[in-house]
């Protein structure tokens, strides 16, 4: 089990959506924002999403998270690993990044500018639950293979490399179907080419999802099992045609086939994630309560999984946890269990947005370090739970 966790001591942000200024310091291990909707709670843990991700969960134009009357947002974080083992802390690590109307954004770590965001991606791990995490089970397979990515990325570096090669081929070959689609003469050399170099990229990928499966659906059952106090079992089963077909083989058989449909159907971009309770599809026969908690428990696993994993680059550190109005429509109980599962020691710092200043306050107040504050007009206020 990994013995150290990132903390995230200070965040300064400017202009960042509905919160134009704020200099905010935290706990190590719970932090709690309390306000009405549409406040700006949930901007602040996007923020800080940000600076673990280079982007926001959000929207993928950088352009919508700058205060709508302003040119220029900030976001910046003062990091430090607490050891579980030792006292003594490891050097401070500053996290920025700037945004600018019709510039490229600059990302820096130390006042040092990435050369490439792929290379921050895992330096400070991070899940983040909330609403939005319903599209895992309404969406398409797109959301559920984005999933895993996120899980496996943070941990192998090679992983994202990898993917994120194998994604460019792909492109450049469904560019290519689309290309010559109308044309007697299709270069198929060409095609062959960019195939041997999809292979081993795929390979790759096949493997890692399938380790990551293998070791994390334990996991996932067992925090399940623990927050629906074992009402029924749940599967969540790894699907992919490199279970089954020889890819270089299935390239070439469906080379036709793919010129007249315009895209690629052979490869680990047509993996899926099979969510299941009890022997039936989860999206058929579940309720909303039972997907909020299975959604919940994947989440949650998410962040045991990324923990217990080896991270020699990391120092094996435990992620940092984001909880956006994951209480919604929950009964008290159940709220103070949940609660009670992410203050363990296995979890790293959490954050936690609600619309009930009391209903945190009990729950938090055997925490003494434990901070709220309260978000209005995007304006933040540190508050006392006694």
């Amino acid at each position: 089990m990994a013995d150290e966790k990132m903390i995230l001591s200070e965040l300064n942000i400017l202009n960042y959506r509905n919160i134009r200024e704020a200099s905010l310091a935290f706990a190590p291990k719970l932090n709690c924002l309390v306000g009405l909707n549409g406040q700006g709670k949930t901007n602040v843990l996007d923020a800080i999403y940000m600076l673990s991700f280079t982007k926001s969960a959000y929207t993928t134009q950088d352009s919508l998270n700058i205060t709508h009357d302003q040119e220029m947002a900030m976001v910046q974080g003062t990091y430090r690993v607490e050891s579980q083992k030792s006292k003594v802390e490891s050097e401070t690590m500053t996290v920025s990044c700037g945004l600018r109307r019709g510039v490229k954004k600059q990302f820096r770590r130390d006042r040092k500018d990435y050369k490439r965001l792929i290379d921050h991606i895992g330096l400070i791990p991070l899940v983040m639950v909330s609403p939005a995490d319903h599209q895992l089970i309404e969406e398409g397979s797109d959301e559920r293979r984005r999933f895993m990515d996120s899980v496996i990325s943070q941990i192998d570096r090679q992983y994202i490399e990898n993917l994120t090669r194998y994604s460019a081929l792909l492109k450049q070959r469904n560019a290519l179907l689309k290309q010559y689609e109308d044309t007697p003469d299709v270069p198929w050399d060409l095609f062959e080419v960019l195939e041997e170099q999809m292979i081993p990229l795929a390979q790759y990928i096949f493997s890692a999802r399938e380790r990551f499966i293998s070791r994390f659906v334990p996991i996932f059952q067992e925090l399940y099992d623990e927050l629906s106090c074992g009402a029924e079992q749940v599967m969540l089963a790894y699907q992919s045609q490199l279970h089954t077909r020889d890819l270089r083989a299935a390239y070439q058989s469906t080379r036709q086939r793919d010129l007249i449909l315009g895209w690629t159907s052979q490869g680990v971009h047509k993996d899926e994630l099979q969510m299941s309770l009890g022997e039936y599809p989860l999206k058929r026969v579940a309720s909303q309560g039972q997907q909020k908690t299975y959604l919940l428990a994947m989440k949650l696993a998410q962040a045991l999984y990324i923990s217990y994993s080896q991270r020699p680059s990391t120092n094996d550190q435990r992620p940092i946890l984001l909880l956006d109005d994951i209480f919604d429509k929950l009964d008290s109980e159940r709220v103070a269990r949940i609660v009670r599962m992410v203050q363990r020691p296995e979890f790293g710092q959490i954050f936690i947005t609600d619309t009930d200043r009391q209903h945190l306050t009990d729950i938090l107040r055997p925490d003494p370090e434990a901070r709220i504050f309260l978000v209005a007009d995007g304006q933040i206020t540190l508050l006392n739970h006694d």
